[in-house]
């Protein structure tokens, strides 16, 4: 039941490493009027490394971090429990190896949930600084968000 659990977290953990996000711009970008494809090649890749600098790291690498730091996290304090029932009923390996396990799937999840949280928000704010990026150097991006309201009635 034990080596079960061990390696059930850790087929679990791996395959929380597999799942990645984009690994760039969500947003669309069209060379610009009188814009060549190698002039556009040249700003996508100026825009893109601006956008990781603004938006604090690659999103995509946001969900493996905190995943990774959760299973981590969620082993030691389930041991650290696991062990503290375990000698409180008189056999403190069993415990910690128990609640390794269930610390394990616990803060696996529990870091993958806030890892694509980071990793949402970091997508967000990689595309906004990459589509600005991109407008200032004269290329053409959809127009999102903001509509002047209507005007008022008569």
């Amino acid at each position: 039941m034990l080596k079960r659990s061990i390696v059930m977290g850790l087929l679990l953990l791996m395959l929380a490493g597999c799942a990645t996000g984009p690994t760039g711009p969500t947003v669309a970008a069209m060379p610009g009027p009188d814009k060549s494809f190698d002039q556009f090649q040249g700003d996508d890749a100026v825009c893109q490394q601006w956008a990781v600098q603004q938006a604090g790291g690659r999103p995509e690498t946001a969900a493996a971090q905190n995943t990774m730091a959760g299973a981590g996290i969620g082993t030691l304090i389930g041991a650290g429990l696991g062990a503290a029932v375990g000698a409180a009923l008189g056999n403190p390996g069993v415990g910690a190896a128990v609640g390794a396990g269930g610390g394990l799937l616990g803060g696996t999840a529990v870091g993958s949930n806030t890892g694509q949280s980071v990793g949402f928000a970091r997508q967000r704010r990689f595309d906004t600084a990459y589509e600005q990026c991109m407008y200032a150097k004269g290329n053409d991006v959809p127009r999102q968000g903001y509509a002047p309201p209507p005007p008022p009635p008569r």
